[in-house]
C-alpha cells in the first residue's frame, strides 16, 4: 500500500503531524467519483483541521493510526453549491469506496445548528480578508488570538449574552431523523438559505452528515445503531453523534 503524508495543522489543542493517506485508494476513488459525473479535484499537500482530526483522536487515539481519504466537503467559503451535490458527492464515493473491495469505516464530521463568529469574504475587513485567502500556515500567535476569540465568543454565547443565532435543537432532531430514515434525496430541495436561517451559517456542515449517509446508502439500505443528541451552548453548537452499518442483503 502507498501512503503519502498529509499535515494536521493542531489546532484547538488537538495534536499536529503527518496524516497517512492512503494515496493509491485515493486516486482510485476520485478516478471513479471523475468518472461518475462528479467534478473532483486531488491535492497534494492538503491541511487538515479538527474538523478531521478530532474524530480519528477520539475513536482511535491518535491522528496515524489507521491510513484515510480525506474528502473535502466546502461548508464555510461563498458561493456554496446546492446541497444535493453533497449528497451526489457522497453517493459516487461510496460507490468507488465499495469498488475497493474491503471494508470501509465513512465518517462525517460537522456541528448541526451552529452560528460561530466566522468571518465571510465580503463583508470582512481587509487584513481579515487576505487572511482568508492567504491564511494558510499562520504564524502561532496570530493562531492563538484567532482560537482566543472564539473561545470569547463560546463563553458569551454560553452566558447568554451574544448576538449570534441560539441552537435549534428540533432542526437538529429533524434533519438527523430524515438521515436515519434513508430519504436523503428529499433534502435536495431545501435551499442554502434554508440552512442557514434555521441553523446558523455553519450548520452547512451538515453537508459533511449528508455526504456521509450517501456514501453508505449507496450499498444498500443501512440501519443506525446508536444516535445522541445534545445542544451544548458551551461549545457553541448542537453536538450529534450517530453510528450506522449496511444491512444484509
Amino acid at each position: 500500500m502507498h501512503r503519502c503524508r498529509r499535515r494536521v495543522v493542531g489546532d484547538y489543542g488537538l495534536p499536529a503531524g503527518p496524516l497517512p493517506v492512503d494515496a493509491a485508494a485515493a486516486r482510485r476513488i476520485a478516478a471513479a467519483v471523475l468518472a461518475d459525473g462528479i467534478d473532483v479535484a486531488v491535492s497534494e499537500r492538503m491541511q487538515v483541521d479538527h474538523g478531521f482530526t478530532q474524530p480519528l483522536h477520539l475513536l482511535f487515539g491518535a491522528i496515524d493510526a489507521v491510513p484515510v481519504v480525506p474528502v473535502f466537503v466546502n461548508c464555510v467559503a461563498e458561493p456554496l453549491g446546492p446541497v444535493t451535490r453533497a449528497r451526489l458527492l457522497g453517493a459516487a464515493v461510496g460507490r468507488a469506496a465499495q469498488a475497493l473491495g474491503r471494508r470501509v469505516l465513512i465518517m462525517g464530521s460537522g456541528g448541526l445548528s451552529h452560528d460561530p463568529p466566522v468571518p465571510r469574504i465580503q463583508d470582512a475587513p481587509p487584513e481579515i480578508a487576505e487572511r482568508l485567502i492567504a491564511g494558510r500556515d499562520p504564524a502561532p500567535e496570530v493562531r492563538a488570538a484567532r482560537e482566543s476569540g472564539v473561545v470569547r465568543a463560546v463563553a458569551a454565547f454560553a452566558a447568554g449574552d451574544s448576538h449570534l443565532l441560539p441552537l435549534n435543537p428540533g432542526w437538529d432532531a429533524d434533519l438527523m431523523a430524515l438521515l436515519a430514515g434513508g430519504d436523503l434525496e428529499s433534502i435536495d430541495a431545501r435551499p442554502n438559505d434554508w440552512f442557514a436561517a434555521n441553523g446558523g451559517h455553519s450548520a452547512h456542515e451538515v453537508r459533511t452528515w449528508i455526504a456521509a449517509y450517501a456514501a453508505l446508502g449507496a450499498a444498500g439500505r443501512y440501519r443506525v445503531d446508536t444516535s445522541f443528541y445534545e445542544a451544548i451552548p458551551e461549545w457553541i453548537a448542537g453536538f450529534g453523534l450517530t453510528t450506522a452499518r449496511t444491512l444484509p442483503v
